[in-house]
């Protein structure tokens, strides 16, 4: 029988999995997508699905706005991750920018658990975190004559990213209590998309109409975002924060992988032994022995 908090730890492996065909999904969309208005079309289409769902089941209620200041400071850092991510990406290349902003999540997780939480991570949680950035930097150790960019600018960009993600995963999980996963997400991620609707003004849409264009938009609001992201809130229930952290390294894990599958991208020993060490990163956190009974 699956315990809750394996239950939990699949329930977030799921969603990384699912935040992993971003980059395909952007690699389809037509010409004249700008990365500020996919992450604002993103949020716009995602969090407007997760409000209207939860407000049509009746989880909307009172109880979903105790918190104002932190439910707040989750949405800001919801639409802050998208900035810096999607900038980060167009400025250093999609591997040092995933690479960057997905491998320090979980570096910043733990960092902010103890500053404000007095949580010392665990002996699993650092052997599973060590495991998995290391297989993330050889992972991305470039083939022989590729051409790596490295922008400075751009991974200063992604590091707020990883930590503006570690930020509001926290915050999530302190709004969950006695709350449902769908309101809180719901409320947290359409304030989120208000927060960037004004890139949306004077920005030339034409392209989101076009019919790769709308699947793009779709697939990135309602699949990478609206189901990926509630089947995170109702992971974070059982998981604490920094291990939800740590096993979304799954998403670039996802990525690789796409990119040999779909994109016919070569598959290097080096691309082979990174993507074995974060499996095995993920394998020791996700891991969950039985309870000896006495």
């Amino acid at each position: 029988m699956i315990s809750v908090r394996s239950h939990g730890t699949l329930l977030i492996l799921l969603a990384a999995i699912l935040w992993g065909t971003t980059g395909t999904s952007q690699a389809l969309a037509p010409p004249g997508a700008h990365p500020l208005t996919i992450g604002a079309l993103r949020l716009t289409v995602g969090g407007g699905a997760l409000f209207l769902a939860a407000l049509f089941r009746g989880h909307i209620t009172r109880d979903c706005f105790k918190q104002p200041g932190i439910t707040l400071l989750a949405a800001l850092l919801v639409a802050l991750y998208q900035l810096t991510f999607f900038k980060a990406v167009a400025t250093t290349g999609v591997a040092v920018g995933t690479m960057v902003a997905i491998g320090s999540g979980p570096l910043f997780a733990g960092l902010l658990s103890f500053l404000f939480h007095s949580e010392r991570p665990d002996r699993r949680w650092q052997i599973a975190t060590a495991l998995a950035i290391a297989g993330l930097l050889v992972l991305f150790i470039p083939a022989p004559g590729s051409i790596l960019r490295v922008s400075t600018t751009g991974v200063l960009l992604a590091l707020i990213a990883g930590a503006s993600y570690a930020g509001y995963t926290l915050a999530i999980k302190q709004l969950l209590p006695g709350r449902s996963p769908d309101a809180v997400i719901a409320i947290v991620f359409t304030l989120g998309g208000a927060v960037l609707t004004p890139f949306l003004f004077n920005a030339d849409l034409r392209w989101a109409i076009e019919p790769n264009g709308l699947f793009v938009v779709l697939h990135l609001g309602l699949i990478t975002t609206a189901l990926a992201y509630l089947l995170f809130a109702r992971g974070l229930h059982s998981v604490p924060a920094i291990n939800a952290v740590t096993l979304s390294l799954a998403e670039p894990l996802t990525a690789a992988t796409l990119g040999i599958l779909v994109l016919k991208e070569q598959l290097t020993l080096a691309a082979a032994s990174g993507m074995a060490l974060v499996l095995a990163g993920l394998v020791v956190l996700a891991y969950n022995p039985p309870q000896k009974r006495y």
